[in-house]
């Protein structure tokens, strides 16, 4: 049997005994369901450091430092807002107008896993499918079928334990386009995560069953020159926040826009804690290493760290550097850098003013990025809102995109799933919860006298 055959067989097992599990675990209890994913939030703690190598070894994408973080996130901060929800069950009562709402599970989840975050994700979205009364078939990329597997065999075996009935958490062990494919249109599958390239993206909303999913995140970072008296803080953001897991998440800045007033204060604070700023000739060859051709990143250069990306593009940096960047000027594909950049690499431009920032801000965010997130390092509340104008889901103020856009130091829903709005033709510009895995049915009482209706429209 060939590759495609297994992995179409595998969708199809998998598929149908999740919806068995799903049906057998219809009517939980709310109490037991969060019992639940609590157990399987406290089995990820100690193993999240593990996860992250296995993540390492097998993808060659960022670092375990890093991937530990993103798994810990999920496991402690995800965890913590989700047992503060309420999905199952009665959601709110109004006995004003007599409506009452109550959640109910959507079924099966068909859910994409990313090879960026090939353990993390699977950590939030089974955490996310459980709470909301869901079985979960998850489907890593082939680069991440080993590490998405053992996050996977560690959250349902702690399941299973607590009395989730068997197969109400899986994970494809045979991977191909078409097996994911056959999994995201099966007719057990209720609705579909996706999470990854534009192709994952654009075969889920063709899979013709209800999908979130994500877009690019070209994410323009203004500094404006009201930051001047802690412009090292900014820049120790902005580097954290690109140099995290090499780059790996999409929310990360992608190119900064400073004041000309601050902006060369901003590049001596961002040389000092990292940067190194690449001449014009190295920059073209960055570019030609991490891309391989219009809208096409090199998949082998994606989370690589600055050294491994210098030295591919045959130019020496300093020993300790953290990110690289490039000093541009214009937008646009015939500047490969002003695009989405999976890895430390960021752009750099300088603002004639504030409109002039704003502007650039809005051009980078339409390019390859509309709909995603974008951040503004601002004391002036007319600026903030000047900038909020821009097309993106999240407008992240005086934080670290990363860490901001997922909800970690600011009160955005935690989420390792940031929808884009159609915008990009995303359903959903949320941050994406369980809240967005049940169905609300809501039972309504009359409230007014049906006949009225006749007098009131009669003739």
């Amino acid at each position: 049997m060939d590759e495609d055959l297994k992995s179409i067989a595998a969708a199809r097992g998998s598929a149908d005994s999740a919806f068995e599990a799903y049906q057998a675990f219809l009517g939980t209890d709310p109490a037991q369901v969060d019992a639940i994913v609590d157990a399987m939030a406290r089995a990820i703690e100690p193993e999240a450091k593990r996860l992250g190598e296995l993540a390492v070894e097998e993808t060659g994408y960022g670092n375990v430092p890093d991937k530990r973080v993103k798994n810990l996130f999920n496991a402690l901060s995800v965890a913590d807002y989700l047992r503060d929800v309420t999905t199952l069950g009665m959601l709110w009562r109004d006995d004003t107008t007599k409506v009452a709402a109550f959640g109910e599970p959507m079924g099966v989840v068909a859910a994409l896993i990313p090879v960026t975050n090939p353990t993390s994700t699977v950590i939030f979205k089974v955490l996310s499918a459980v709470k909301a009364g869901n079985a979960i078939v998850c489907a890593p990329h082939p680069r991440g079928v080993k590490c998405g597997m053992e996050t996977v065999r560690i959250m349902a075996r702690v399941a299973e334990q607590m009395g989730a009935p068997k197969g109400l958490i899986q994970c494809l062990d045979q991977v191909t386009i078409q097996g994911t494919a056959e999994l995201m249109r099966h007719r057990r599958t209720s609705v579909v995560m996706a999470t990854g390239g534009p192709a994952m993206v654009k075969a889920a909303y063709s899979s013709g069953k209800p999908t979130l999913a994500v877009g690019a995140g070209n994410v323009p970072c203004y500094v404006h020159k009201s930051r001047a008296h802690d412009i090292g803080e900014v820049a120790e953001q902005i580097i954290t926040s690109k140099c995290f897991d090499y780059g790996t998440a999409c929310v990360s800045e992608q190119a900064v826009i400073a004041d000309r007033e601050i902006a060369r204060e901003l590049r001596q604070e961002l040389k000092m804690r990292g940067a190194y700023f690449c001449t014009p000739a190295e920059s073209d060859r960055l570019a030609k290493v991490i891309f391989a051709g219009k809208q096409a990143m090199n998949p082998e250069r994606v989370g690589q760290s600055p050294q491994a990306l210098a030295d591919a593009a045959e130019f020496s940096i300093p020993p300790r550097t953290r990110i690289l960047v490039s000093d541009e000027t214009e937008i646009g594909w015939h500047r490969p850098l002003s695009a989405e950049k999976l890895n430390p690499i960021l752009a750099f431009y300088e603002a004639r003013d504030s409109d002039h920032g704003i502007d650039l801000s809005h051009r980078i965010a339409k390019f390859e990025g509309w709909g995603h997130s974008s951040v503004v390092h601002s004391d002036d509340p007319e600026i903030v809102a000047k900038f909020a104008s821009i097309p993106t889901g999240r407008v992240l103020v005086n934080t670290p995109g990363i860490l901001g856009g997922m909800g970690y130091s600011t009160d955005l829903e935690p989420s390792f799933m940031l929808g884009t709005g159609t915008w990009s033709g995303s359903i959903t510009s949320d941050n994406v919860t369980a809240l967005h895995l049940i169905n609300i049915k809501r039972v309504a009482y009359e409230s007014r006298p049906w006949r009225d209706i006749y007098d009131e429209y009669g003739e």
